[in-house]
C-alpha cells in the first residue's frame, strides 16, 4: 500500500500532460501511485496515458465512458486509490522537484493529520513564476511557540482565506471516507469540496513550501473562457450551504462562508473575460438572490470588515449592477491616477539624479577615491572587502567608500564611507572615483570614464554555468539581456581569477578586452593568515562547545526552488549525530529573511524548534570566519568548496538532486568524478559518512589534496597584496610577491589542532612569525 495516491484527471491537455506526469514520476520520493483518469478526452490523451502505464508500474489509467468534468473524474480516481493520503493534480500543472518528499516528511512530522495544506506558485507562458500572495498564512499557521503544529480550523481560521482549490492539499483517505466527501459536477467544483474538508478536519497541518506550479494558460481554462458556464457557481454554493444545514455544529462558520460567497460573486462579475456583457446584470441579480437566501442572522461580523469590502458585498447583496460597474470604473481610474502620480514622481527623481550624474561626470576624477561593493549592495564581504582592507593598509593615501543598503551598514569597518545605492552621493562617487571594485556588475546606467579603473573580482570559482554560457538555460538566465551584459563586461579593466579553470571560463562566458589577473582570491587570504587564537575566538563567539565537531552546512541556491528548502532533515541529522556534533546552517544569501525562525530550521522549511546543536549562522557577516570555525564542510554545488579546500579540512558533498540541478543550470564539469571529498547522494549516506569519521579517512584526504592542487594554485595568503600593489599602486607584475609553492603554505590550524596546541607549551596561541620571502624561482603566473 503506497503512502500517497496522486490523482490526475485528464481532458484535452495533450500539450501539457507529458510534463505533468513526468513531474510526478521523477520525484525523489517513490512511495506513491499515480492514477490518471481519462475523462473521455477527444484528443490523444488516452493513448498517452496508456503508454505511461505500460512503461511504469506505478501508473494506472481509468478510461471513463463519457465526459463528466473534473469532479466526477477525481471521484473515479479516489475510488481506485490505495494510498494513505490522496493528492489531486490538474493535468496542466506540475509538481516541483522534491514536493512529494517534503509532503511525506511533513505528514510524518505532524502525526498524520487529516489535511495537509501546502503552497503553490503561478507559472506564466514567459517563464515567470509568482508565489501565491497569501503564502504567509501557511507560515503563520504553525510553528509559533503558542500554536500547535496540527490544529483545527477553529484554531487557524485564516486558512479559509487561501484559494479554494483541491490541489494544494493532501487528504487522509480514511478522513474522506469518514466524512463522505466527494466532488460535485460543474465548473466550480472545488468550492463545495474545499470548505467542507477544512471545516470537518480534526487536524490540519501546513507546509510552507511551493509544491505545485499552477499553469496560467492563455486559453482553454475556465478562468480565461467567456460564457454562461460561470453561472455554475450558484449551484455550487447551494451545495455548500446545504452541507452546512446538515451539520448544525458548523453553523458558526456561516458568516465567513457568506463573505467568501459574496466576494466570489464580485470577482467573477468584475473579471472582464468571464461573463458575456449581456449576462452581467443577470449574474448580479442571481447573486442578490443567493445573498438574501443565505444571509446569516447576525451582521456583527460584517461591521468589522474594511469599508471597501463592506461596500462591495453590499452591492452584490443589492444586485446593483450599474452602481457596481460605476464604482469599479472609478476604482480603476483612481488606481491608474495614483500609479501615474507615483510614476511621475519617480521619473522626476530619476531625471534630477541623471542630471546630477551628468554634471558630476564633467568634474575631474578624484585620484584618491576608491569605491567598493559586493553581492548587489549587501554588506562588507568577499574579495572586495579583503582588497579594501589591504588598500587602507598599503595605500593609506586613498579614501574608500562602500556601496550598501542601511541594513548592512553595521558590517562596515570604521572610517569607510557608506554610499546609499541610487543616492546623489552614490552617483557622484561613480562619476568621479578613480577605482571601482565589485564582485558583481555595476548598474547599466553607469558610464565608465577615461581614467577610471574597474576591477571585477567575481565571487567564486564557477561550477555552474555563468554569463553567455547560460543561453541554453532560459529558466536560470531569468530573462537576462545578454547584449546589456556584454556592455557591462566591456567596462572591466581587470578580471580576478583564482585558478586556470576560472580564467578559461570567465574569458569565454564574459568575452571582452580586460586583463585577467591570476593572483588568487583575496577573500581566501585569511585561511593562510589566521592563527589558533583566531579560530578559538570565533568558535567561542558562535557558541560552539569545546571539543565538539562543527559541521558547516552551506548549500547553494536552486533556480527551480522558490525560497529556502534544505534537502536535509536538520533535526534528524543533528539528533542522529549526537552531542559530539554542532551543525552550523548557512543558506545562500539569495534567501535572506526566508529561513530564519529563531535560529531554527527544518527539512521542509517550517519554522519549528530544532535541537540546540543546530546553530543558525545565516546572519553572520563573514562566511570566511564560519569556515575557520568549522571542522568539516557539507555543501552541494556551492563555490564555497573551492575556497574551503585551502584549509585542508574535510569536505563532503551532499547532492541528492544532482540531475535536477544539472538540468536546470548546467555544470562545467562533473564534480563527482573528481570531488573534494566523499559524496553522499542521500541523507542516510551523509549521516554515516560523518558519524563514522569516513569524511577524514585517507581516501578522502587524497581526493582533497588533488582538488586543492587543481583549484587553489595561487591562494597563499598574499592575493590581496598582489592586487593592491598592481592595480592601485601600479607596480609591475615582476615586482609583486611571487606565489608560494604548496609545500611552503601554512593554512590556519584546524579546531582540533587548536585544542592540541592549547594543552601544549605556553605561547602556543601566539601569532605565527611571518613566512620568509620565497625565492624568486616561483614567480607570479602571467596574466
Amino acid at each position: 500500500m503506497p503512502l500517497l495516491s496522486v490523482i490526475v484527471p485528464v481532458h484535452k491537455v495533450q500539450a501539457y500532460v507529458h510534463e505533468c506526469l513526468d513531474s510526478v514520476l521523477t520525484q525523489s520520493f517513490t512511495d506513491f501511485e499515480l492514477i490518471a483518469v481519462d475523462d473521455h478526452s477527444p484528443d490523444g490523451c488516452g493513448a498517452i496515458l496508456d503508454a505511461y502505464a505500460e512503461a511504469d508500474p506505478r501508473v494506472s489509467v481509468i478510461h471513463l465512458a463519457q465526459n463528466g468534468g473534473m469532479g466526477p473524474a477525481r471521484n473515479a480516481g479516489t475510488r481506485r486509490a490505495r494510498g494513505d493520503y490522496v493528492l489531486y493534480l490538474d493535468s496542466d500543472d506540475t509538481l516541483t522537484p522534491g514536493a512529494l518528499r517534503a509532503v511525506a516528511d511533513r505528514l510524518a512530522a505532524t502525526g498524520d493529520p487529516d489535511v495537509l495544506v501546502f503552497d503553490f506558485a503561478r507559472t506564466y507562458w514567459d517563464g515567470t513564476t509568482v508565489r501565491d500572495t497569501r503564502a504567509d498564512l501557511l507560515d503563520q499557521a504553525i510553528g509559533q511557540e503558542s500554536a500547535p503544529a496540527v490544529a483545527t480550523l477553529a484554531e487557524r481560521p485564516g486558512l479559509l482565506r487561501l484559494m479554494a482549490v483541491a490541489w494544494n492539499k493532501a487528504y487522509r483517505r480514511d478522513f474522506l471516507q469518514r466524512e463522505g466527501l466527494s466532488f460535485p459536477p460543474g465548473c466550480y467544483e472545488d468550492t463545495p469540496w474545499t470548505f467542507p474538508a477544512l471545516l470537518t478536519a480534526r487536524g490540519i497541518a501546513t507546509l510552507d513550501r511551493v509544491c505545485v506550479h499552477y499553469r496560467q494558460r492563455r486559453t482553454g481554462s475556465i478562468l480565461s473562457t467567456t460564457g454562461r458556464g460561470h453561472f455554475d457557481v450558484f449551484a455550487q454554493y447551494d451545495r455548500l450551504f446545504a452541507f452546512l444545514d446538515r451539520r448544525p455544529e458548523l453553523e458558526r462558520w456561516r458568516p465567513e462562508l457568506y463573505r467568501r460567497m459574496a466576494d466570489h460573486f464580485a470577482v467573477i462579475h468584475s473579471s472582464g473575460g468571464r461573463l458575456p456583457r449581456s449576462a452581467r446584470a443577470e449574474f448580479l441579480r442571481r447573486g442578490r438572490q443567493h445573498c438574501r437566501r443565505y444571509r446569516p442572522a447576525s451582521s456583527e461580523a460584517f461591521l468589522r470588515q474594511p469599508l471597501r469590502l463592506r461596500l462591495r458585498r453590499l452591492l452584490v447583496r443589492l444586485g446593483s449592477h450599474r452602481t457596481f460597474r460605476l464604482l469599479s470604473h472609478a476604482s480603476r481610474l483612481r488606481t491608474a491616477v495614483r500609479t501615474r502620480l507615483r510614476g511621475l514622481r519617480a521619473l522626476a527623481r530619476k531625471a534630477v539624479l541623471r542630471a546630477h550624474y551628468a554634471l558630476q561626470r564633467r568634474r575631474p576624477l578624484d585620484p584618491g577615491l576608491a569605491v567598493f561593493g559586493a553581492y548587489w549592495n549587501r554588506g562588507y564581504a568577499c574579495n572586495p572587502a579583503a582588497i579594501e582592507a589591504t588598500v587602507r593598509e598599503l595605500a593609506p593615501h586613498l579614501r574608500t567608500a562602500w556601496i550598501c543598503m542601511p541594513e548592512h551598514a553595521h558590517t562596515l569597518p570604521p572610517g569607510v564611507l557608506r554610499l546609499h545605492p541610487g543616492s546623489a552621493a552614490y552617483w557622484s562617487a561613480l562619476a568621479r572615483a578613480r577605482f571601482l571594485v565589485s564582485n558583481v556588475n555595476l548598474p547599466h546606467t553607469y558610464r565608465k570614464r577615461p581614467g577610471q579603473t574597474h576591477l571585477q573580482t567575481h565571487h567564486g570559482t564557477p561550477l555552474k554555468h555563468m554569463g553567455l554560457d547560460l543561453r541554453p538555460y532560459p529558466a536560470s538566465a531569468a530573462g537576462m539581456d545578454f547584449g546589456k551584459l556584454l556592455e557591462r563586461v566591456d567596462r572591466w579593466d581587470f578580471s580576478l581569477s583564482a585558478n586556470p579553470h576560472s580564467s578559461a571560463v570567465w574569458e569565454r562566458a564574459y568575452p571582452a578586452p580586460y586583463t585577467t589577473l591570476e593572483f588568487g582570491y583575496p577573500r581566501n587570504d585569511v585561511f593562510h593568515t589566521a592563527t589558533a587564537d583566531d579560530v578559538t575566538r570565533i568558535r567561542a563567539e558562535l557558541g560552539i562547545p569545546e571539543g565538539v565537531t562543527a559541521v558547516l552546512y552551506a548549500p547553494t541556491h536552486r533556480d527551480y526552488h522558490d525560497g529556502w528548502h534544505p534537502p536535509l532533515d536538520l533535526a534528524r541529522l543533528a539528533t542522529t549525530l549526537g552531542p559530539g556534533f554542532a551543525l552550523l546552517v548557512r543558506p545562500h544569501y539569495f534567501h535572506d529573511g526566508q529561513h530564519s525562525h529563531g535560529g531554527q530550521h527544518s527539512h521542509d522549511g517550517q519554522p519549528q524548534p530544532l535541537p540546540e546543536s543546530v546553530l543558525d549562522v545565516s546572519a553572520h557577516p563573514s562566511v570566511e570566519e564560519l569556515c575557520l570555525a568549522s571542522d568539516v564542510l557539507v555543501t552541494d554545488f556551492s563555490s564555497l568548496m573551492f575556497d574551503y579546500a585551502n584549509l585542508d579540512r574535510p569536505l563532503v558533498l551532499h547532492i541528492p538532486d544532482r540531475e535536477a540541478y544539472r538540468a536546470a543550470r548546467g555544470t562545467y564539469f562533473d564534480v563527482t568524478a573528481a570531488p573534494p571529498g566523499l559524496v553522499a547522494y542521500g541523507e542516510d549516506e551523509l549521516t554515516d559518512i560523518l558519524a563514522t569519521g569516513a569524511h577524514d579517512a585517507p581516501h578522502a584526504r587524497e581526493l582533497r589534496a588533488a582538488f586543492r592542487a587543481r583549484f587553489c594554485p595561487y591562494d597563499d595568503g598574499r592575493a590581496a597584496e598582489r592586487v593592491v600593489r598592481h592595480v592601485f599602486l601600479g607596480e609591475p607584475l615582476a615586482a609583486l610577491p611571487p606565489v608560494l609553492p604548496p609545500a611552503e603554505r601554512r593554512p590556519a590550524p584546524s579546531p582540533a589542532a587548536c585544542r592540541r596546541a592549547a594543552t601544549g607549551p605556553a605561547g602556543a596561541h601566539t601569532r605565527r612569525p611571518p613566512e620568509p620571502e620565497p625565492p624568486s624561482a616561483h614567480p607570479v603566473p602571467a596574466s
